[in-house]
C-alpha cells in the first residue's frame, strides 16, 4: 500500500451536511432586545446595576411594553400591593410580546388568575417553613440540612414563588443584622448540620460584603461540608456574574455548590451559558431545579429540550418540583399524572445524566417526596419483575441462590415469577429489530420491522434455568 493510500484509508469518512443534526434545540446566537432598549450601549446592557436600575417594577411600565385588556390591567393593578413586580430588561427581552401565553411572560408578568383560589387550598406558607424555624431566617427540617433565608430580594420575582410572603418585606437588609448572626450561630451550634442552603429571595442580590459574611462564617464551620447557593441569577440576571470579584468570593468559600433554576429552553442563552461556565471553571458544581408549570413546560417536548440544553452547558438537572400550592399560583399547577407522564418520556430517551428526580414538596413540612413511574411490576420469593422504558418486562433474580418456587404451569407475568420465562418483549421494539437484523447478517441500517412477541422470543433465550437468559438479554 502506498503512503497516499495509507493516509486515505486512515482519513475519517466525510460527514453528510445535515443542518438539522447540528442546530436542533440550540440556543439563539444572542438574545434579542425589546425595542424599548434597542439603543442601549452594550457596556450598559452588560452591567447588572443598569439592568436592575432599569427593571420593570410597575403595571404602569408594563402597559407600555405589552398588550393588555382593560380588565387585565385592573386585575393586575390590584396585585401590585401583594407581590412585587421586578423584571430586568434582559429577561423581559426573552418574551415574545405578540404571545399572551408566552412561557417567559407567564413566569414574570402578573396575571389576573393570581387573584383566583377556587379550591381554597392555596396557602401563604404551604410548606410550613415558618413552623420549622428555630430562629428567624432558619428552616431546619431535615436532620443534616438547614436553609437560611438571607434576603427578601430577587433579581426577578417569579409568579409561582413558594416564598412570596418573604418578598413583602421592604427596605433594610443592607448591613449584617442580629438575625443574620443568629442564623450562622445556629448552624455552628448544631454539628448534625452538614449541608446549608443559602437562599432568600436570591442571595446573589445581596451586597457583596453581606454575602461574604455568610460565606466566610459558614465555610469556617468544620461540620458544614456543603454550602448551596439557591439562585436564579444565572437565568434572570446573568450580568451579575460577569463580576469577577463575585466569582472569586464564591470560589473562596471552597464548599459552594450552585443550585439554579431554568424552567424553559429559551432561558438557556449565550449569557446564561457564559456564567454557568465561569462558575464551573471556578470549581463550583451547578445543579438545576425546574418547577413543573402549566403553560410553561408541561409537555414532554419542552422538557426534553430543556434537559438536553442543560446538559450542553454542563448544568446537571437535579429536581423537577411539582408546583407548590402557594397563594396566587393555582393556575400553574398540573396534575401529578402530568409529571409522571413527562418522567416516563425522559427515562430511556435521554442520558441518565439528564434525568432529574420528580418530587412533591409535602404539605405540613414533610419534605421532598419522589414521585416516579412504576418500574417494579411484581415480586416473589425468588425474583422481582421489572419493566424498562420500552415496556420490556424481565425477571430479575437479585440473590445468587437456588430457586425455591415450585413450578406451576402459568402464563404472563406469573410465568416470569415461576422462572419458566425470563422476559416478555414488547411488540415493535426497534432495539430487538436491530438484533434480529444483526443475527441475520444485516448492517443495522434502514427501517425497523415490527417485532411480535413470538419473534422477540426467538431473539432472546427464554431458557432461564440453563443460565443463557442473561447473555441473550445483553446488548
Amino acid at each position: 500500500m502506498s503512503d497516499s493510500e495509507a493516509r486515505t484509508s486512515l482519513e475519517p469518512a466525510a460527514v453528510p451536511h445535515n443542518p438539522a443534526a447540528f442546530d436542533d434545540d440550540e440556543p439563539p446566537s444572542s438574545p434579542r432586545r425589546h425595542p424599548a432598549w434597542h439603543d442601549v450601549p452594550q457596556d450598559k446592557w452588560d452591567d447588572w446595576r443598569w439592568q436592575m436600575q432599569n427593571a420593570i417594577r410597575s403595571v404602569r411600565q408594563l402597559r407600555t411594553l405589552l398588550s393588555f385588556t382593560d380588565d387585565e390591567l385592573e386585575a393586575i393593578g390590584r396585585l401590585e400591593a401583594d407581590y412585587k413586580v421586578v423584571i430586568p430588561p434582559y429577561y423581559f427581552s426573552l418574551i415574545n410580546p405578540a404571545d399572551p401565553a408566552d412561557p417567559i411572560r407567564l413566569q414574570s408578568v402578573p396575571d389576573p388568575r393570581e387573584l383566583d383560589n377556587p379550591s381554597g387550598y392555596e396557602l401563604d406558607d404551604p410548606l410550613e417553613e415558618d413552623k420549622d424555624s428555630p430562629v428567624p431566617g432558619v428552616t431546619h427540617r431535615y436532620p443534616d440540612r438547614a436553609l437560611l433565608v438571607t434576603t427578601p430580594a430577587c433579581s426577578m420575582y417569579c409568579r409561582f414563588c413558594t416564598r412570596k410572603r418573604a418578598t413583602l418585606t421592604r427596605g433594610g437588609w443592607e448591613g449584617v443584622t442580629h438575625d443574620d448572626r443568629k442564623m450562622v450561630e445556629y448552624v455552628a451550634k448544631h454539628p448534625e448540620i452538614r449541608d446549608v442552603i443559602v437562599s432568600g429571595g436570591d442571595p446573589l442580590t445581596l451586597p457583596t460584603p453581606k454575602l461574604k459574611f455568610f460565606l466566610d462564617g459558614l465555610s469556617r464551620i468544620k461540620h458544614v461540608d456543603v454550602i448551596r447557593i439557591g439562585t436564579r441569577v444565572p437565568v434572570t440576571l446573568p450580568q451579575r456574574l460577569y463580576d469577577k470579584d463575585l466569582i472569586r468570593l464564591l470560589r473562596s468559600a471552597k464548599k459552594v455548590w450552585i443550585q439554579t433554576h431554568f424552567n424553559h429552553p429559551r432561558e438557556i442563552t449565550p449569557e446564561a451559558k457564559k456564567v454557568c461556565n465561569a462558575l464551573l471553571k471556578a470549581g463550583m458544581p451547578v445543579n438545576n431545579h425546574t418547577v413543573l408549570l402549566q403553560g410553561v413546560n408541561d409537555n414532554l417536548e419542552t422538557m426534553r429540550k430543556l434537559m438536553r440544553g442543560l446538559l450542553r452547558i454542563k448544568v446537571r438537572p437535579y429536581y423537577i418540583f411539582h408546583c407548590d400550592p402557594v397563594t396566587g399560583a393555582g393556575h400553574f399547577r398540573t396534575s401529578v399524572w402530568k409529571g409522571i407522564e413527562i418522567m416516563e418520556g425522559l427515562r430511556g430517551h435521554i442520558s441518565g445524566l439528564g434525568i432529574p428526580t420528580y418530587v412533591v414538596d409535602s404539605p405540613h413540612g414533610g419534605g421532598k417526596i419522589p414521585v416516579m413511574p412504576n418500574y417494579l411490576i411484581s415480586a416473589g420469593d425468588d425474583a422481582v419483575i421489572l419493566r424498562n422504558y420500552e415496556g420490556q418486562i424481565v425477571r430479575y433474580q437479585a440473590q445468587d441462590k437456588p430457586i425455591t418456587t415450585e413450578t406451576t404451569v402459568t402464563r404472563g407475568v406469573s410465568s416470569l415469577l415461576q422462572g419458566t420465562r425470563s422476559v416478555i418483549a414488547p411488540e415493535g421494539s426497534e432495539r430487538l429489530a436491530r438484533r434480529k437484523q444483526r443475527a441475520a447478517g444485516g448492517c443495522g441500517g434502514g427501517s425497523h420491522p415490527e417485532v411480535t412477541d413470538e419473534a422477540a422470543e426467538e431473539l432472546v433465550s427464554l431458557g432461564f434455568r440453563n443460565g443463557r437468559a442473561g447473555q441473550a438479554l445483553a446488548d
